[in-house]
């Protein structure tokens, strides 16, 4: 008797090339249709694990940690410097779902930059900054604004302690005028003082202290005061007589 044997089945030949274009694992190098290339780890056709990213429209270049597609992880950033083929490091630290997240250290320039906590690319937490003219805010943030408990400290030495909404000075706070020798104390709205108290602080040491010193301020005795009419008055009576 005749044995039929049946020939397999054979798959269309777009499965067997989708089976290839799957990526996963590392790959050298992966271009986009819009010219970005990716070099790095792979799973289930998207960036997970560590790779190195190039973006062909700024140049900029990502290295670090993904994960299903996203920038996840740590990470470092950077951007090509303007006539020269050399890199500018903008941002190293956390991120999480493509966005800065985290502790991470952002350079806005030269001489400014920021090391502290993100969220969603903000600034948020506790931080401190560094700003080209040479002050120095430490503290507090939320919404990429000082906001919170926070000191300036600014380049000629003078600072700020106290509380801050909006990036401006708001609440209870005191303010060293070191330069001077004064301490004010007392309440700011929107970077404004509105009541308090100036008193010499460290006034002899001060590199350029006022002319005169704050007189003090001194409540006389409810008593001696009494003592003092009532003797005046004595007085009086004895002179009448």
């Amino acid at each position: 008797m005749p044995v039929f044997k049946c020939p397999p089945k054979s798959e269309p030949l777009w499965k067997g090339w989708d089976q290839k274009a799957q990526k996963n694992g590392l790959r050298h190098q992966v271009y986009a249709v819009n010219g970005d290339h990716y070099v790095g780890e792979w799973k289930d056709n998207t960036k997970h694990g560590k790779g190195t990213q190039v973006w062909k429209k700024n140049g900029a270049i990502y290295e670090g940690d993904w994960k299903f597609g996203k920038r996840d992880g740590y990470g470092t950033l950077s951007l090509p410097e303007k006539g020269s083929r050399k890199y500018q490091r903008v941002y190293s630290g956390w991120w999480k779902e493509d966005k800065k997240s985290g502790y991470g250290v952002q350079f806005f320039g030269p001489k400014e930059y920021y090391e502290g906590e993100w969220c969603s690319n903000q600034r948020c937490g506790w931080g401190r900054m560094y700003y080209s003219n040479g002050d120095i805010y430490e503290g507090q943030w939320w919404k990429d604004k000082p906001d919170g408990e926070g000191m300036l400290r600014l380049k000629n030495g003078n600072r700020y302690e106290g509380f801050w909404e909006r990036g401006m000075k708001n609440g209870q706070g005191r303010f060293f005028y070191l330069d001077h020798g004064q301490l004010f104390e007392g309440f700011w709205v929107d970077d404004v003082a509105k009541c308090g108290t100036m008193i010499d602080f460290g006034r002899d040491e001060a590199p350029e202290p006022t002319r005169f010193p704050i007189p003090e301020v001194k409540l006389l005795d409810p008593d001696g005061v009494l003592k003092e009419a009532l003797a005046m008055f004595q007085k009086t009576e004895k002179e009448g007589d």
